[in-house]
């Protein structure tokens, strides 16, 4: 059983009345584990934060790709009608239709945009899940290279070969297991030093390189790899050259441009103690907003409370 702490605890009064455990490392810019806590050894699925690296597989394979686009192959996204626009351009750039689209259905992910998308009449679909502008990317790089497209997302494809590749050789850490994310693409067991230094090769990347284009372009355009009101936008907003991508089950990879990062898991998977631990870690480095930190527990309308890390 691995031996994750407690990080964040939600208060309301005096007491104390629900605790997240985890686990979390910081690492410095040479590498070395400024901060660990739990088990920063064990493998843990990064799910979507392993997004940015693929990015930069693609890059590295030769596809070409606007900013925006780059974003988005990186991004979890809220399903806006920007957001799709900019997958479905993904697509149309490299002769492809919508049809060719090998992830799942679903609604968008955002509460407004999802509001709004149903309030229109939409119905759950492969553009408007979080995971389109990735999928589009991986499509692209398939048509450039001429690799079949109807099996992308199965075993044996040269461009899972490639995401695999690219994975191992960003962290520093070869894959010893392996399982299939929501959308349909792979997912590798990783620890947390490792999620952190794949991190970390990005933000501190040379302008140009396919690491630093990727880096340039979350930068650049926060808006796309999350959305309004989510707090992984947020982040990069308010803390200068950092990039940061959350993935399902607790998970958060956050870097700066010296290449100080740091990688969280929430034990119980629960999203909402995620970004305190998050900006708490970050905190001894960079200013990080109030509102990242902490976030009120109400009571008749009025904060009687916090959830905050410990």
């Amino acid at each position: 059983m691995t031996q994750h702490v407690p990080l964040v605890a939600a208060t309301r009064g005096d007491a104390i009345e629900s605790i997240h455990y985890g686990s979390a490392v910081v690492l410095g810019p040479d590498g070395s584990v400024l901060e660990s806590r739990g088990d920063t050894q064990a493998l843990y699925y990064p799910r979507s934060a392993l997004k940015p690296l693929f990015a930069v597989g693609l890059l590295r394979a030769g596809l070409e790709l606007s900013d925006e686009q780059i974003a988005l192959a990186a991004a979890s996204h809220s399903g806006s009608q920007r957001h799709q626009d900019v997958a479905r351009s993904t697509l149309e750039a490299a002769g492809l239709s919508l049809q060719a689209l090998g992830n799942s259905t679903d609604l968008p992910y955002g509460t407004a945009e999802q509001a709004a998308w149903l309030a229109a009449g939409g119905s759950a679909t492969q553009l408007a899940q979080n995971c389109s502008g990735k999928h589009a990317a991986l499509l692209a790089l398939c048509k450039l290279k001429g690799w079949d497209l109807k099996s992308y997302l199965c075993e044996g494809h040269p461009l899972l070969q490639l995401l695999r590749e690219t994975v191992e050789e960003l962290t520093g850490e070869d894959i010893t297991g392996q399982s299939t994310d929501g959308c349909g693409t792979p997912v590798y067991l990783l620890s947390l030093p490792a999620l952190a230094r794949g991190f970390a090769r990005l933000a501190s990347a040379a302008q140009g390189t396919p690491e630093g284009r990727v880096a340039a372009a979350m930068r650049a355009y926060p808006e796309l790899v999350a959305g309004e009101g989510r707090d992984v936008t947020a982040l990069m907003r308010e803390v200068p050259g950092a990039i940061a991508k959350d993935g399902f089950e607790g998970i958060q990879a956050v870097a700066l441009p010296d290449g100080t990062a740091l990688a969280v898991k929430i034990a119980d998977g629960g999203d909402r103690a995620r970004m305190p631990v998050t900006a708490a870690l970050l905190a001894a480095h960079v200013r990080v907003p109030e509102d990242l930190l902490s976030s009120p527990a109400l009571g008749g309308g009025k904060p009687v409370g916090r959830l905050a890390a410990l």
